[in-house]
């Protein structure tokens, strides 16, 4: 009989794999956004330049509570806070970088925002007492204890509980890369992992798959400047074993246009909510 796989395991290891071409940077405390938060926010105010379903359904469960407060965990540069503001009667907003909070604060400020709240901390470390909703957007995939980052959020939350999370598809570069690096097809911390780690741990999480498609391709300079990327997500440093079969995957499957290597699509986005559990 097969094994069944332990799914809050696998979320952890494969923060640790990643982390490992990250140890330098994260021993030294640096602030890994402090130069790249406005290519950041550039790129989610393109992508959200049209509508899509996740905003347009945790708007109207809003707009059905008026008043209500909402926790906005890993909130970058503050694009949900600052939409969820314009619905809310007050947002806390949590964000541990000091180059995201800073952006974050100008944006709120620029747009008259007066019910947000900064709380420049960690996630779940950070202390934001209860709220009605809380939200995190792709703000969880550096974060191996899933369980504990999850508890935390059900034990502040008094309604629902939102996570946005990246769905890429089986069959993709990165999944092929991660096969035969890890033996398995999850190159990154993703919706197929939480939602299976959520049902572990005894959550049946509600799924809503966003209606805009997949995401924009990734592009790249070279077919070396793939393999370094490839490489820095599957956390190998230096030569390695694989970068034979790596870099034969990468000119098999990308295709070279308008002077740069494009990866075929392979991310959408989900939304995973749940109503908190309460005791009594």
């Amino acid at each position: 009989m097969e094994r069944m796989t332990d799914w809050l395991l696998l979320w952890g290891q494969i923060i640790e794999e990643q982390g490992k071409s990250h140890t330098q940077d994260h021993a030294q405390g640096k602030d890994v956004w402090k130069d790249r938060a406005k290519g950041f926010h550039e790129n989610v105010k393109k992508r959200w330049s049209r509508p899509d379903s996740s905003r347009t359904f945790i708007l109207e469960r809003l707009k059905e509570n008026p008043g209500s407060t909402v926790l906005d965990i890993g909130a970058g540069t503050g694009a949900w806070t600052c939409l969820l503001a314009q619905y809310a009667g007050r947002v806390v907003a949590v964000e541990p970088s000091g180059a995201m909070a800073s952006f974050l604060r100008k944006n709120v400020e620029e747009m008259g925002l007066a019910n947000v709240e900064v709380i420049e901390e960690t996630w779940p470390e950070a202390r934001t007492g209860t709220c009605d909703f809380s939200l995190c957007s792709h703000a969880m995939y550096g974060y191996p204890d899933l369980e504990r980052f999850i508890f935390r959020m059900e034990e502040v939350t008094e309604k629902t509980c939102f996570l946005l999370l990246r769905a890429p598809t089986l069959d993709g570069v990165m999944a092929e890369a991660a096969m035969r690096v890890w033996g398995q097809p999850h190159d990154s911390p993703n919706f197929q992992i939480a939602y299976n780690a959520l049902l572990q741990m005894g959550i049946c999480p509600n799924v809503l798959m966003e209606d805009t498609g997949l995401w924009e391709p990734w592009r790249s300079g070279s077919i070396g400047e793939a393999l370094e990327d490839v490489k820095r997500r599957l956390g190998l440093v230096g030569e390695s074993e694989h970068d034979g079969f790596l870099r034969d995957l990468l000119e098999r499957r990308l295709t070279f246009e308008d002077g740069a290597y494009v990866w075929p699509r392979g991310v959408r986005s989900a939304l995973v909510y749940w109503d908190a559990r309460k005791e009594g």
